[in-house]
């Protein structure tokens, strides 16, 4: 059994900071990748940031410069650290691994539960 407890989020005001994390936990045999969707009031998940386990990482537009992926693969742990926040980045966060479970030997995507991060103006 494998779950992703994601931890992080909350209340800030526009231009502070904030830190997600997500840890992989259970029968987790690899993980190839790393990666952060975010879904705002009425609009499409979309793919915020992701990381290879060999550390390559991609951004989308309106984040760059500002967020950060970064991961520790011993740990099965991705972190996004989030700086200048606006109130266009109030959202769920949810973290997505592809990983390889050591029962099955499956590679497939897993989802931690999302956390609320609330940018306030």
């Amino acid at each position: 059994q494998v779950q992703l407890v994601e931890s992080g989020g909350g209340l800030v005001q526009a231009g502070g900071s904030q830190r997600l994390s997500c840890v992989g936990i259970g029968n987790i045999f690899g993980i190839r990748a790393f990666r952060w969707y975010r879904q705002a009031p009425g609009k499409q998940r979309e793919l915020v940031a992701s990381i290879t386990s060999g550390g390559s990482s991609n951004y989308t537009d309106s984040v760059k410069g500002r967020f950060t992926i970064s991961r520790d693969n011993a740990k099965k742990t991705v972190y996004l650290q989030m700086h200048s926040l606006n109130p266009d980045d109030t959202a769920i966060y949810y973290c997505n691994l592809d990983l390889r479970d050591s029962v099955a030997y499956l590679w497939r995507d897993y989802w931690g539960q999302g956390t609320q991060v609330t940018v306030s103006s």
